[in-house]
């Protein structure tokens, strides 16, 4: 559609980058961006007769990928962007040929990951002055492109999977980690098939014992379950993940480790008992020992926290003795098992997530707290950047990992006068903050865990 001369466009748009063999690939138009972006990873700068070059690689079909395209364009600059979260991020800036409908012109893209996104591509406001119109409550005014359209012109052929068939347990197939997973898992010839724990049910037989699926469908023939259990799920995740461990199904992380990591008072007594440091913490059951419990660990302040909380929920920081004492009785008058723990102040609202897979730190970011916050949490608008964890913090990482027993684990450092400390282990640790910000495959990371417990290897060709 035109509009005196301009193109009218809606809110998504298809475009293609003739200059960098990118036929087709879906952008999202935001005025409110000043610059464009496109997504890109391995980054590689590089001189070409006397002049600065970057090469980078595309995945340009969202939620693929395997599709990828390999381009190289001369460098225009190299500056920071700060992004919709309010990040400043220093990418490299290119100017490239775009077309969209009929039109086609010179514009400039920053490189980043934007794997996170919900676009493979953001077209800014530079981009669109003096030659569109934007109809936010529009989309694709200018033409869809269909599925076998996209096969067509990237060359993609449909190959049946030759790899292992792969369950992953879990309740939102939306959500970024079991998106990368899924993703993953296809990307290396995988099968890999979603299963909502609430629709999966057991029959216990001593001669034909089986898991069925809604309608009926027997799940007695995958190799692996990658278990993704929210709290709430638990009790029917963790007897899931053992009837299929019990059919002889390879789980990345039993049932066993994970009861063990969702009990918070038992996984701190579990790894004081191996020698791991840990916040000096307290747990009682009468109200008549409040005040002996709040001098244990030293006093106020001090994290008051909920044995079944997660994600930050059910953490509270109680500044005052007095304000300590009103919390624990409130809650304790609720018959809720609460733990309380020494206040790290020294920690300045920061902590480490170590991605643990087989025994070594794959990724690792400083997560720092919102403002506001006392507690670093990306849920809860914290913020994630790379950084080197010490030799004893890689120890300590890794320790608590086996010590649970768990295969892959979120492990949660906290730095103090004391040295690091333990905070918690997650063994259905999120992917999103971590690939962000460190730009590194973790999911691939926990596919390749399976194939190597169970010996497989990719068929030669």
């Amino acid at each position: 559609m035109t509009n005196d001369n301009k193109l009218v466009v809606g809110s998504e748009e298809w475009c293609s980058f003739p200059s960098l063999s990118i036929p087709a690939i879906k952008a999202r138009v935001d005025s409110g961006a000043k610059t464009s972006s496109i997504h890109a990873f391995n980054i590689q700068s590089f001189i070409r007769n006397g002049q600065a070059w970057v090469s980078f690689e595309v995945h340009p079909i969202q939620h693929d990928r395997k599709t990828t395209m390999r381009c190289e364009s001369p460098i225009v600059d190299r500056r920071y962007i700060k992004s919709s979260n309010g990040d400043r991020e220093k990418r490299y800036v290119i100017s490239a040929p775009v077309q969209v409908g009929g039109d086609i012109w010179e514009i400039e893209l920053t490189l980043s990951n934007r794997d996170s996104m919900g676009y493979r591509m953001l077209l800014g406001r530079e981009a669109m002055s003096g030659r569109m119109l934007v109809d936010p409550a529009a989309n694709l005014l200018l033409g869809d492109v269909s599925t076998s359209q996209i096969s067509q012109l990237y060359g993609i052929q449909d190959q049946a999977p030759q790899g292992l068939k792969i369950g992953v347990l879990a309740s939102n197939p939306e959500l970024y980690s079991n998106r990368r997973i899924m993703e993953a898992g296809e990307e290396r010839g995988h099968e890999m098939i979603f299963l909502n724990i609430k629709q999966c049910y057991m029959k216990l037989d001593a001669n034909e014992p089986e898991v069925h699926y809604r309608g009926g469908r027997i799940l007695n023939d995958l190799d692996a379950v990658i278990p993704r259990v929210r709290p709430s799920l638990t009790f029917y995740g963790c007897a899931l993940t053992r009837h299929f461990e019990s059919l002889g199904v390879y789980a990345l992380n039993t049932s066993e480790a994970i009861t063990s990591s969702r009990d918070k008072l038992y996984s701190l007594q579990l790894l004081q008992k191996n020698g791991l440091d840990i916040p000096t913490t307290g747990f009682a059951n009468s109200p008549i020992d409040t005040n002996d419990l709040i001098d244990m660990v030293g006093g106020a302040p001090l994290i008051v926290k909920l044995l079944e909380g997660t994600q930050g929920r059910g953490v509270v920081l109680a500044e005052t003795e007095k304000a300590a004492e009103s919390v624990i009785n409130a809650i304790k008058s609720l018959r809720a098992n609460l733990l309380v723990q020494e206040f790290i102040k020294e920690a300045q609202g920061k902590d480490l997530r170590c991605f643990v897979i087989d025994g070594k730190i794959v990724a690792s970011i400083e997560r720092t707290a919102a403002p506001g916050e006392f507690r670093a949490n990306i849920h809860r608008g914290g913020t994630a950047s790379i950084v080197k964890v010490t030799s004893e913090e890689r120890k300590l990482a890794i320790k608590a990992a086996k010590t649970m027993g768990l295969k892959v684990a979120g492990v949660d450092i906290i730095r103090s006068s004391k040295g690091p400390l333990l905070l918690e282990i997650n063994s259905s640790p999120g992917l999103e903050g971590i690939e962000s910000a460190t730009g590194k495959n973790v999911a691939g990371a926990m596919i390749s865990s399976i194939e190597k417990a169970l010996n497989w290897t990719k068929p030669s060709i």
